[in-house]
């Protein structure tokens, strides 16, 4: 056995004489063949043992080829694990982009909603407008002459006029009371004035507040046509109610 393992040895270093130098003076590869020169001296003294010179040769190729083979598979498992870590990596950027995507569709929705909106809001404060200037048109509430007495006729309509101010909080209502050119001025504007004060009186006993309500006389100055006469007179013993929105009424101020 012992000249048999001495015969190894000398077959080893006549077969492969660079072998110890190779493993020294060359530069490491991309993987060390660690495996490859365990393989090979492993084989050439387990051939050596079993077969003697011969076996030797034969156990060194084997040996070489098996270490290679360990080598290769250690190889292919780190690679392995590499691509399950790209895996994952991928998954979670896969995942990353799901969730920014959802976030994009939901703020899109969420600008979807608001031009909604807002082009409802524009509708609503068209819609608005509109009743109230067909409200302002006929919103007059005629006198007998002489007399600041509110006819039954229009009190209902200011009773309609208060319950849109109920609906409608913020509006006001800018009144002016007027009188017709009979009489003398002095006259015409204390009863313009006692018109006003009629029509804001009615208001407020209807729950309307008197702070949205504002008013001014202008007894017989300013009448709705040039020519005088019965029928223009009868137009011009009034008081006008004209609903007001916050914008209008700064505008108007």
């Amino acid at each position: 056995m012992k000249k048999q393992l001495i015969a190894a040895t000398i077959i080893s270093t006549i077969l492969f004489p660079h072998t110890s130098w190779a493993v020294v003076a060359e530069p490491q590869e991309e993987r060390e063949h660690t495996e490859e020169l365990v393989g090979l001296s492993s084989g050439i003294l387990l051939g050596a043992v079993i077969a003697g010179p011969v076996g030797a040769i034969i156990g060194a190729f084997t040996g070489t080829m098996i270490g290679k083979t360990v080598g290769d598979e250690a190889e292919i498992a780190d690679k392995n694990q590499q691509l399950v870590k790209q895996e994952h990596e991928l998954v979670e950027t896969q995942q990353q982009l799901i969730a920014m995507d959802l976030q994009q569709q939901e703020l899109v929705q969420v600008s979807e909603k608001y031009y909604q909106l807002q082009t409802n809001l524009a509708e609503l404060n068209a819609n608005q407008q509109q009743t109230l200037n067909e409200l302002t048109i006929g919103m007059n509430v005629q006198f007998k002459t002489g007399s600041s007495q509110i006819e039954p006729l229009f009190k209902q309509q200011l009773d309609n006029v208060a319950y849109m101010m109920t609906l409608s909080p913020e509006l006001t209502i800018d009144l002016t009371g007027y009188a017709d050119r009979r009489g003398a001025d002095q006259y015409n504007q204390a009863l313009s004035e006692q018109r006003l004060a009629e029509v804001t009186q009615y208001l407020v006993l209807q729950g309307i507040d008197s702070q949205r309500l504002q008013g001014r006389a202008y007894g017989a100055t300013s009448p709705l046509h040039t020519e005088q006469n019965h029928e223009n007179d009868f137009f011009d013993r009034r008081v006008t109610l004209t609903l007001m929105s916050p914008g209008a009424e700064l505008a108007a101020n």
